[in-house]
């Protein structure tokens, strides 16, 4: 199908100009001012944006966790997903104790196929290398198109890896092309503390972050920056949430060290005061890394604006706070970690970071899209509106008013992080290789349509046609 959009304000990370876009075969084709050509739909983008579909690093999705299971599956988190106006995202395959890596990822795609509203690629998390994957299995992933390891560690006793796992997957890493991901929390420390406070009485959810306090995620950061430089391995710290965590990630950036940080959309906003909230209300607020004191937001902003932290993610983990969270109801440590955002990460980083003036509409472009793009091996294909590109696209009302519900949203959570919020600018037509997949409020595709992308290594571009159904 071919796609006209008339007179769109185009804005990359690194240009912003108004144009037509002309999209045949999946891609776009031409990019010029008043185009005279004919085609299947026209799209009039006066006043808007067009950004490129955004590009969400950080996703679990359909993921068991907590004695139970993440309340979005792949259709319902990626229609979530196109409504916010991300078209593709990288979801986490979890490698269950002694399975190989092979089958946890025949286990990952089954739970995609069919289901796809968006296009996809997957993360390896590594658990176990001793009865479970080998290295030398790890070592194939790359050239199947998975191109990042993640470790996690914390969550003592399920998820998280010892220092020898973590060194030699960084190796691997090294030798292949992979980036490494890290969960940076010191898992020992935090089992310590959470003893601690339940032997104490304290069981509300407060003290789940109270016992992950951010020295933990500190010292976890620095040493994981340290043993990735010793490995000569690439590094990504995911959903940095501290001033203890990003001042590491400066300094070796500074040094000129492979390391790159993210954070994620419920950091600059969620607080202390959240997740103390009475009534089981701050269940809300349990994920991992936890909320911290609202003195880090400003930390944050300034770390995303300076490049210190390269990505703002969603690490989208939905559960029912009625239902799941209530598993915790009598002891924090049994509330399921996670919190739902893959439909609001641009309505919140517009609304408070581009139309507040803290980050520029190109930056804002750059840490949602472009920079996830780059580091993942899905650029130029995702993550910039060029000739030749997948054409996802966003038509974008900055006008547009809004208040974040639950009651609106399209995750099957039974609430949202940011309920009540006002914002200004919505996605209004959202495309995704050249078919709308949002018009107004409408999903206007079918589950289906997406596809698995097979990711470039660390470093490479992802030019070749490498999208399979």
């Amino acid at each position: 199908m071919s796609v006209l959009i008339k007179g769109g304000r185009i804005i990359t990370a690194a240009d912003d100009y108004v144009a037509d876009i002309y999209v045949e075969d999946e891609t776009v084709s031409l990019i010029g001012e008043s185009l005279d050509m004919s085609a299947d739909k026209v799209i009039d983008a006066s006043g808007k944006y067009v950004l490129p579909g955004l590009v969400d690093p950080h996703t679990h999705l359909d993921m068991p966790f907590g004695g139970t299971v993440t309340i979005d599956d792949v259709e319902s988190g990626q229609t979530a997903a196109a409504f916010g106006g991300t078209t593709c995202h990288v979801d986490f395959i979890i490698q269950p104790q002694g399975s190989s890596f092979a089958d946890a990822i025949a286990d990952w795609r089954s739970k995609a196929n069919g289901k796809q509203v968006i296009d996809m690629g997957y993360h390896m998390a590594v658990t176990d290398l001793h009865e479970g994957g080998s290295l030398e299995e790890l070592a194939t992933l790359p050239d199947e198109g998975i191109t990042s390891y993640k470790l996690f560690m914390a969550y003592k006793g399920a998820l998280m890896v010892d220092d020898e796992t973590l060194f030699r997957t960084m190796e691997v890493a090294s030798e292949t092309g992979a980036l490494v991901m890290v969960h940076a929390e010191n898992g020992d420390v935090i089992d310590v503390l959470v003893l601690q406070a339940l032997e104490a009485g304290n069981t509300e959810p407060l003290y789940h972050a109270l016992t992950r306090p951010p020295e933990a995620e500190g010292e976890a950061t620095n040493r994981a920056i340290q043993l990735a430089r010793l490995a000569e391995a690439p590094l990504y710290v995911v959903h940095v949430t501290c001033r203890e965590a990003v001042e590491p990630i400066a300094r070796a950036r500074d040094l000129g060290w492979d390391v790159w940080g993210e954070t994620c959309t419920q950091y600059f906003f969620n607080s202390l005061d959240d997740i103390a909230k009475p009534n089981f209300e701050g269940a809300k607020y349990v994920y991992s890394p936890p909320v911290r004191d609202k003195s880090n937001w400003d930390v944050l902003w300034n770390a995303v604006r300076s490049d210190t932290l390269s990505a703002i993610s969603t690490d989208h983990c939905a559960f029912l706070w009625d239902g799941q969270k209530s598993l915790g109801k009598d002891d924090f440590s049994k509330i399921p970690n996670g919190g739902p955002g893959l439909e609001n990460r641009l309505h919140m980083i517009h609304e408070f970071g581009a139309r507040a003036g803290r980050i520029s509409l190109n930056r804002m472009v750059e840490l949602l899209a472009t920079s996830p793009a780059k580091l993942f091996g899905l650029y130029p294909k995702k993550g910039t509106v060029a000739v030749g590109s997948d054409a996802d696209l966003v038509v974008f009302d900055p006008e547009k008013k809004l208040t974040i519900t639950a009651s609106s949203q399209h995750s099957k959570t039974d609430y949202n992080l940011y309920e009540g919020t006002e914002v200004t600018g919505s996605p209004e037509v959202v495309l995704m290789r050249g078919n709308v997949l949002v018009e107004g409020d409408e999903l206007v595709a079918s589950p289906g349509i997406g596809r698995y992308v097979a990711r470039a290594k660390f470093g490479q571009e992802l030019r070749a046609r490498s999208a399979v159904a």
